[in-house]
């Protein structure tokens, strides 16, 4: 006789269905909840401080713009936009704005196209590419105070013994006090060669990555087509490294817009004596009246005020360049 043995289903055995969700073990919840621990307690200290001493001091600083503040960082009387209002009426700092746009307007494009040909030059290098790169990008790292006192007491002294005047002296030129009033004005060229010396290395580098970044074979068939020289910087060079010098020219306004260091160590009390200094950018303005006069209701007001005309000119250039667009 045959016996039939009918098997019952594990779900039936188990007292219910089988893929019914239980949710995670118990243990893999405190594992989770250590996770989370250890992670609030690495990154607390570097959140607070993000906050105590970024979010929480520009609110302060726009509330302290708001106000009556002299000589305290205290909330002090309620003016509303009298600060702006006196910050707008004053023809020093509207004269510091048109001086920085001036400067903003040359040396950005000089920046930039002295940074595009050294990496250009030094791309087509073969050998010793890394030692060049390391030489330009060098002055980088020197801190501004720094370049701008050898600036000051060295190449543009202003005394025969001075290295501009020597370098003068050879082809017969008198000794020039580069760094003074005067007509015309030769202090531009210390602030220029300055800015240039410390600035082209890093922009040159950011260069040089999109340059290496461009594929070889655009540049074997441009080559079979014919095109050389100047054609395939126009046509593939320039076209290719679109996204680099939006960035770069991004990186070069707000950098114009933020001098500081340079300008005043060059001219900040006054040069050699000789008065007011010729070149006052925002910042020395907002320093002066910060420190000086302790008024910080007007020198936060007018950290806002450099601070728009910044994110002004920011979203202008990506408006007109198309930064940030998806598929650019």
């Amino acid at each position: 006789m045959t016996t039939t043995t009918h098997s019952v289903p594990r779900a039936e055995t188990a007292g219910g269905p089988a893929d019914t969700p239980q949710g995670p073990a118990p243990g893999r919840r405190r594992t989770n909840l250590r996770n989370w621990g250890a992670f609030a307690l690495l990154t607390a200290p570097m959140l607070i401080g993000l906050g105590v001493f970024k979010y929480i001091a520009i609110g302060w600083s726009f509330l302290l713009s708001l106000s009556d503040a002299q000589g305290t960082i205290a909330l002090g009387d309620w003016v509303g936009l009298d600060n702006y209002r006196q910050l707008f009426g004053d023809p020093a700092f509207r004269g510091s704005l048109v001086k920085i746009l001036l400067f903003t307007l040359f040396i950005v494009p000089v920046t930039f196209a002295a940074s595009l040909g050294l990496a250009l030059l030094v791309h087509r290098v073969r050998r010793g590419r890394a030692v060049l790169r390391t030489a330009f990008l060098l002055p980088a790292a020197v801190s501004y105070v720094a370049a701008a006192l050898l600036w000051k007491m060295s190449l543009f002294s202003g005394m025969p013994a001075g290295i501009a005047n020597t370098i003068g002296g050879w082809f017969g030129m008198d000794a020039i006090p580069w760094l003074q009033t005067g007509s015309p004005p030769l202090y531009w060229i210390a602030l220029v060669t300055l800015r240039l010396w410390l600035q082209v290395g890093f922009y040159m580098v950011l260069f040089l990555a999109g340059l290496q970044a461009i594929p070889g074979e655009l540049y074997e068939a441009a080559a079979l087509d014919g095109a050389t020289g100047l054609r395939l910087l126009r046509r593939i060079t320039l076209p290719m490294l679109r996204n680099t010098s939006v960035a770069v020219l991004m990186l070069m306004f707000i950098a114009a817009f933020q001098a500081f260091d340079e300008f005043y160590n060059l001219f900040g009390g006054g040069m050699s004596g000789t008065g007011a200094a010729p070149v006052k950018t925002p910042l020395m303005y907002l320093y002066d009246t910060a420190m000086s006069t302790q008024n910080y209701g007007l020198g936060s007001a007018g950290s806002f005020v450099l601070t728009a005309l910044i994110v002004g000119v920011t979203l202008l250039q990506g408006r007109f360049t198309g930064f940030g667009k998806s598929g650019e």
